[in-house]
Formats: C-alpha cells, sequence, structure tokens
C-alpha cells in the first residue's frame, strides 16, 4: 500500500467509523432497545464474557454461555465465585497482579479449564463506570492454543 493509497482509505474509514458511532449512540440513547441489544450480545457472543463486580475479592456476577465453552465451568456454578477457579500452577502470577491494580488490561496467561486442562486464555479486562466510580469489570475472553 502507498501513500495515496492510504490518504485515500483514511477519509472514508473515519466517516464510515463516525456513522457506525452515530448508530450506536442512537441505539444506547433508547434504554429499552438498549438493554435487549447488549443482552443479545453478550448472550450470543463466541467469545466468553465474565462479569465481577467492583470489590476487592471481584466475584463472579455473570458468566455467558460461551464461558462454559472455554472452560468447562457453568455460568450458574460461578456466580458468587472468583476468577480464581481459573488459575493454577502455570498461571503467572505477574499477569494476575497487573490485573489487580485495577485498570484496563489486555494479555494473556495459563489458565486451566474445569477438568485440569491448561491453556492460553486471551483476555481484555475494562471497567464499567458511573461517573468515576467502578461498578463493575468485564472480561472478554478466548483461547488462544492447547498447552
Amino acid at each position: 500500500i502507498n501513500v495515496s493509497t492510504c490518504q485515500a482509505i483514511t477519509p472514508n474509514f473515519v466517516r464510515e467509523n463516525k456513522i457506525m458511532s452515530q448508530s450506536l449512540d442512537k441505539i444506547l440513547n433508547d434504554d429499552a432497545l438498549s438493554i435487549k441489544v447488549l443482552k443479545g450480545l453478550v448472550e450470543n457472543s463466541f467469545d466468553s464474557i465474565l462479569i465481577t463486580d467492583a470489590s476487592a475479592k471481584a466475584k463472579i456476577i455473570y458468566a455467558n454461555k460461551a464461558f462454559k465453552t472455554l472452560t468447562g465451568h457453568s455460568p450458574a456454578d460461578v456466580v458468587g465465585k472468583t476468577p480464581k477457579i481459573l488459575q493454577g500452577p502455570a498461571t503467572d502470577k505477574k499477569v494476575i497482579a497487573r490485573l489487580a491494580k485495577g485498570t484496563s488490561f489486555e494479555g494473556k496467561a495459563v489458565n486451566y479449564k474445569k477438568d485440569g486442562t491448561p491453556f492460553i486464555m486471551y483476555w481484555k479486562v475494562i471497567p464499567a463506570k458511573l461517573g468515576k466510580n467502578t461498578k463493575v469489570w468485564i472480561a472478554i475472553q478466548r483461547e488462544g492454543s492447547s498447552i
């Protein structure tokens, strides 16, 4: 790709991004619709989605169906527990320490399925805030490769 191609693509990309953002804003400004859309996205995502409370213990308050596919843990069985149920001997403690800092995070680590099988989990963790207060943490997770 040369410079003139990039210059031609950039305005279209910016315009399309602006249109998509405006479309999303329109959906999210309708409370009833936004709840249905977000619920549909979370429940039907191919990626595992785990939501924890914002307490120091970070207890799980939601896991989608893809979480069970990824880990073998039933969503109903993990509510009230902590994500430590996924950790084991090969889980990098430095990565876990970075998560404990309370900032957004993107990375990977060795985690363990319910049956004890280790796997590489890629994930992104982001806060959901009201004002400056973090209310919950959202983790979007997927399997990298088997070990």
